[in-house]
């Protein structure tokens, strides 16, 4: 049974993939390095992923064929969107909180790999209406 301390507990061993990325890589990297190195990184860790997930958007009952994809779904429960920019805007929060809600997962994390110290200043995470269904 999945609970919230599970999810918190896949919150832990996801940043600390992220946390090794970055201990490894440094700041400074093209966005696709570091999403690369997060593939590896969640495989050698046994964390269910798929990369590059597509996020099916309905609009007004009917799907719309975009090509809108999240960089990571965590065992459909945890989206993970990463970033490589100079500073997290409130843009790149809202894009993390519409992939939860359209996906239906309780919990999302943004992370920046652009930052000195990811632990302190490049990670955030969000969680919404669908966290409170794990109890």
């Amino acid at each position: 049974m999945i609970t919230q301390k599970y999810i918190t507990d896949l919150t832990y061993r996801i940043n600390g993939a992220c946390i090794e990325v970055h201990k490894i890589l440094g700041a400074g990297l093209a966005e696709i390095v570091y999403h690369k190195a997060l593939e590896k990184e969640l495989g050698l860790r046994n964390i269910e992923f798929k990369s590059e997930f597509q996020i099916p958007v309905m609009y007004k009952d009917e799907p719309l064929n975009c090509d809108f994809k999240c960089d990571f779904l965590i065992e459909n429960l945890i989206v993970l969107e990463i970033k490589s920019v100079v500073a997290i805007s409130d843009i790149h929060k809202f894009q993390v909180i519409n992939y939860m809600n359209l996906l239906k997962v309780p919990k999302g994390i943004l992370v920046n790999f652009n930052v000195k110290n990811l632990y302190h200043f490049g990670q955030e995470t969000f969680i919404n209406k669908y966290y409170d269904q794990y109890d």
